[in-house]
């Protein structure tokens, strides 16, 4: 997490200079963390698509948390959905899981943490099931493995999930449509207006749009 950081009252500046597009949005500012993790966690168990846009942005290959769009990985449709209404990939293209590390042995064959998303491990059997949408055609994820003291908002975002669903993952693919990844406010409120991505937890705040 070398990337840029931007403070709330920048965020809500990207907020207010887009509020010609944003007039379908209502939104909310989250007083404590603790708020805005059960308002994203309870979206996700409705299974809505949610833009997570938080803190210094990822350097490196992969979406790790910061500039990332969140999902059910237990909805049997969740990988067409979110390719049919975000990312357009081709189908054989797997989504990836972000677990919590002190979690990851339970669910994964290999207990090797894989704090980058660069590695392949099987799912154990008795997972496959409820990690069907990050479950790959030979049962595999590219996990993301998720400590406490190395993004501690993400990991209190799954936990939190957890508390309510019983699953330590989240889906976990990068926040972007065709484009290179967003790094500004402005440009994750553009990729969320464009496309059929439910909510945005944008720092503190949090959007929701009527279609």
């Amino acid at each position: 997490f070398y990337g840029p950081n931007y403070t709330s009252e920048q965020i809500n500046k990207s907020i207010v200079e887009n509020k010609n597009n944003l007039l379908n949005i209502s939104r909310l500012d989250f007083k404590s963390d603790e708020e805005l993790f059960s308002y994203v966690s309870t979206a996700l168990m409705e299974k809505k698509i949610v833009g997570w846009f938080q803190g210094k942005m990822e350097w490196g290959p992969r979406a790790l948390g910061n500039r990332s769009i969140l999902a059910h990985p237990g909805h049997p449709d969740m990988k067409d959905i979110l390719n049919a209404r975000i990312k357009h990939r081709e189908s054989f293209r797997p989504f990836a899981p972000s677990v919590l590390e002190d979690r990851q042995s339970d669910l994964f064959e290999r207990s090797e943490i894989s704090p980058y998303m660069l590695h392949v491990y099987k799912i154990k059997k008795e997972w496959r099931e409820r990690l069907c949408a990050v479950n790959h055609l030979d049962n595999t994820g590219r996990l993301q493995s998720v400590s406490k003291r190395e993004n501690e908002l993400y990991y209190d975002l799954i936990k939190e999930f957890n508390s309510i669903t019983n699953i330590p993952v989240v889906l976990n693919t990068s926040f972007n449509e065709n484009e290179p990844i967003v790094e500004h406010p402005s440009q994750a409120i553009d990729c969320y207006l464009r496309t059929k991505m439910d909510t945005l937890a944008l720092g503190p705040f949090f959007c929701s749009k009527e279609y």
